[in-house]
């Protein structure tokens, strides 16, 4: 069975999980770059660098700014395409105004090249990724399955004993946890999840001891 290989980076002013996958092609996407500092980035070059990856594509989760900071840099470093689903199309534009009002200085990100469809197949190399729309934290927020790796990469829907924050434009707690338990509850226990803050989980964990799931 091909295995994906999974770096994880802890970045930008938020703590924002960003995400480096690839497979034993040396294929790689990126999943929300969220990269924001100069040492953030060296360090981007330097891995690439030395593992000898060839970057593929930039997926987002979705487009609150702390996800979306490194897109500008990755896509023209490695000339790659970005893709989220549309219903988020419009924060891409909002994002240096969200980031000023944390403070933090952002220029205009790049529009999206691609939209990403509810059910789409993401693949890389001899991977796939299946997309899946969780919307309630942002109206276009999409996970990325990985049944054969029995990975998950939630963004900000689900995190370990928490959820994402729907006090955000196009945010609906009602719908946030209707789309977890109907569309990511029902997913293998063993199934790990990678989220958009914070340490790894698994669904069967969040399952019994989510105190928003149960």
């Amino acid at each position: 069975m091909q295995m994906i290989h999974i770096y994880k980076l802890e970045v930008n002013p938020i703590r924002e999980n960003s995400y480096i996958v690839n497979d034993e092609s040396g294929e790689a996407i990126f999943i929300d770059p969220g990269f924001f500092f100069d040492d953030e980035r060296e360090m981007i070059r330097d891995y690439i660098r030395q593992e000898g990856l060839t970057p593929k594509l930039i997926i987002c989760t979705h487009c609150h700014f702390d996800h979306v900071m490194g897109v500008n840099f990755v896509k023209n470093e490695y000339n790659l395409p970005f893709e989220c689903h549309n219903d988020d199309a419009f924060l891409v534009r909002l994002a240096p105004k969200q980031s000023a009002m944390f403070g933090f200085p952002l220029d205009e990100i790049e529009n999206p090249d691609l939209f990403i469809r509810d059910g789409e197949i993401i693949k890389f190399g001899n991977s796939e990724l299946k997309a899946i729309h969780v919307s309630g934290h942002s109206p276009g927020h999409m996970v990325f399955y990985s049944e054969k790796n029995n990975a998950l990469f939630t963004g900000d829907v689900l995190f370990h004993s928490s959820i994402g924050r729907t006090d955000l434009p196009g945010g609906n707690y009602d719908e946030l946890i209707r789309n977890i338990k109907n569309k990511l509850l029902v997913l293998p226990d063993e199934t790990i999840v990678y989220s958009g803050h914070g340490p790894e989980t698994t669904i069967g964990r969040e399952k019994k001891k989510n105190p928003f799931l149960i």
